[in-house]
């Protein structure tokens, strides 16, 4: 009989991380090895527990999941990282991909299609969902070019999160927006101002209408 895939579920909501988990933990092909709710707690996990495949949400504190899983592609190579967000942005897409992702579903994806994605990633596939798949196919069969981003420092979170602060939206609408919790975005925005050495909100404000944001 084969072993199930080692798991580690890493998302800051806590209802999520803990609901996903017992979906997981409900099957037979799948061992869930523990949960983390930020990317720098995921890469400790990772080291401890040594699973398979990481479920890794992209939009956390501390550090998102987009850097937390370019560093696993480093330090952990053999861990497979399937990014499992809200976001169906092109650009959050393809950082996660670049970063090494080989898995990119969306949140609310059926629970088969969830195990498909793990028990591949874990045998040394790639998976995408089917709307993500034709776009990325899309994508390579007429690439464009990118647009430099104005704040190459910043993730796509973050990017996001600046461009919404520079349309004049307060916390707590991002947070309604993004399906986030205010204290999530508090940090974003926190991480904003310092890569951005913005002394205020004020600052970061201008400097991201004066770069074209917040239209």
């Amino acid at each position: 009989m084969t072993a199930p895939v080692g798991v580690l579920v890493v998302d800051d909501h806590p209802v999520f991380r803990e609901g996903f988990a017992a979906l997981l933990r409900s099957i037979d092909e799948v061992e869930v090895l523990g949960t983390a709710s930020t990317g720098q707690e995921a890469l400790r996990k990772v080291a401890e527990l040594r699973p398979a495949v990481v479920v890794m949400d992209v939009a956390m504190p501390e550090l998102d999941g987009i850097e937390a899983t370019r560093r696993l592609a480093t330090s952990h190579p053999e861990v497979g990282v399937v990014v499992l967000t809200m976001s169906e942005e092109d650009s959050t897409i393809f950082d996660a991909v670049r970063a090494g992702a080989r898995g990119y579903l969306l949140k609310g994806a059926e629970p088969d299609e969830v195990v498909r994605a793990v028990t591949t990633v874990a045998a040394g596939g790639v998976v995408f969902g089917a709307v993500l798949a034709g776009r990325i196919a899309e994508f390579f069969a007429h690439p464009r070019a990118e647009a430099a981003s104005p704040f190459p420092q910043l993730s796509p979170r973050e990017h996001e999160i600046l461009d919404l602060v520079a349309g004049g939206l307060s916390n707590g609408q991002i947070a309604a927006r993004l399906f986030l919790s205010q204290k999530t975005v508090r940090n974003h925005v926190s991480a904003v101002l310092t890569k951005l050495q913005a002394a205020d909100r004020a600052e970061a404000i201008i400097r991201a209408r004066d770069a074209g944001l917040g239209r």
